[in-house]
């Protein structure tokens, strides 16, 4: 078994990159995440692989589309309005079918907002933030421990659709110092890369082209096409969501993620004491969205359900279409950084429920 190490998150995700084989690092500095970049500037240099510092967070993304394209691992990291700017590059991978990393530590907006943590980048993340047709996989972990886990997922998934992976954690995670443990992974049969990469490095027997311009209206329809079959098998085989409590008859379910979700089970266990029957369904994918879970709880719960997030609603409709009306969904969230007190979140229970039984 692994010794476990105090970490802090941010430090974290950079070890559990290098330690999933990532070759290359580009990114740009920005609040809460630059500890990644800081990180991955110290250890990449001494075990022989590239960390760039970019002249912005553009160039980062492109830089990482060039990586990709030669078959290497490689990962960028940034913070909410750095991942706007890499909103195009990210299209631009995602069209041309390359596997790659994007952490966002997110921080809260419009704008420049501020630097303190927030989840209000989910429609970013799930919706596609550039243009196009196109899908990340979003993993949201919530403890230092899960990100690390899920840095190897990621790049195995990644390389398994050949297609970008975010992964997606709010400020307090890239800060909080945890105990990790880097486990041990049986490695993962993944396709060659020999057929698409352009570089020798992976035996390739012919010219590669790597792009994603179509001019052929026919040609980029039938690319759309492809890449939809290829968004339907991710949501077939890579959904992940935890269930907690969710167990018999209930009065509500709460939805949340991240951070947020380890303040909703201790808001269970309060209200465990006042008669109340809580549960809780945690996407640990953003996308592909658990709607799985709430088929297993929607006919057993008395008053809906109630998402709980750092951000003004983001995740609730995502919520309603798995619900489909059948229950009614609730919201509850603190945006700009602030952070709900398991009291607010009671309340708002309560509220629903109609007072503690």
């Amino acid at each position: 078994m692994a010794e476990k190490v105090l970490m802090k998150g941010n430090e974290a995700i950079g070890e559990a990159a290098i330690q999933a084989g990532c070759q290359c690092f580009f990114g740009y500095p920005i609040t809460p995440q630059t500890e990644v970049a800081a990180y991955m500037s110290r250890r990449m240099p001494k075990i022989g692989r590239v960390f760039l510092q970019a002249e912005s967070e553009v160039a980062a993304i492109n830089m990482v589309y060039g990586a990709a394209g030669s078959g290497v691992r490689v990962m960028t990291s940034s913070s909410s309005p750095g991942v706007s700017l890499k909103q195009e590059g990210i299209s631009y991978i995602a069209g041309a079918e390359l596997p790659c990393v994007i952490i966002n530590i997110v921080r809260g907006g419009p704008g420049l907002g501020g630097i303190q943590p927030a989840q209000s980048d989910y429609f970013q993340a799930t919706k596609g933030g550039g243009h196009g047709d196109y899908r990340l996989v979003v993993y949201a972990p919530s403890s230092v421990q899960e990100m690390v886990d899920l840095i190897q997922d990621a790049f195995d998934v990644a390389d398994i659709y050949r297609n970008p992976v975010m992964v997606m954690g709010d400020g307090m995670l890239g800060q909080m110092m945890e105990p990790v443990e880097f486990k041990e992974r049986e490695a993962k049969q993944l396709p060659s890369k020999a057929d698409w990469a352009a570089t020798g490095l992976h035996g390739r027997k012919e010219h590669h082209v790597i792009n994603s311009l179509f001019l052929q209206p026919e040609e980029l329809e039938k690319h759309n096409e492809k890449l939809q079959k290829k968004y339907a098998e991710i949501e077939k085989n890579e959904v992940k969501y935890e269930m907690y409590n969710c167990d018999g008859d209930l009065d509500i379910v709460l939805v949340s993620y991240g951070t947020v979700s380890r303040i909703c089970k201790n808001v269970i266990k309060m209200l465990a004491k006042e008669g109340l029957k809580v549960g809780l369904i945690r996407p640990i994918t953003l996308w592909p969205f658990p709607k799985k879970a709430f088929e297993e709880v929607v006919d057993r719960t008395k008053y809906g359900f109630l998402s709980v997030e750092l951000s003004c609603g983001q995740m609730v409709e995502d919520i309603e279409l798995s619900v489909k009306g059948r229950k009614p969904v609730n919201f509850f969230g603190r945006s700009g950084g602030m952070v709900p007190s398991p009291t607010e979140i009671a309340n708002k229970v309560k509220e629903i429920a109609g007072g503690a039984r």
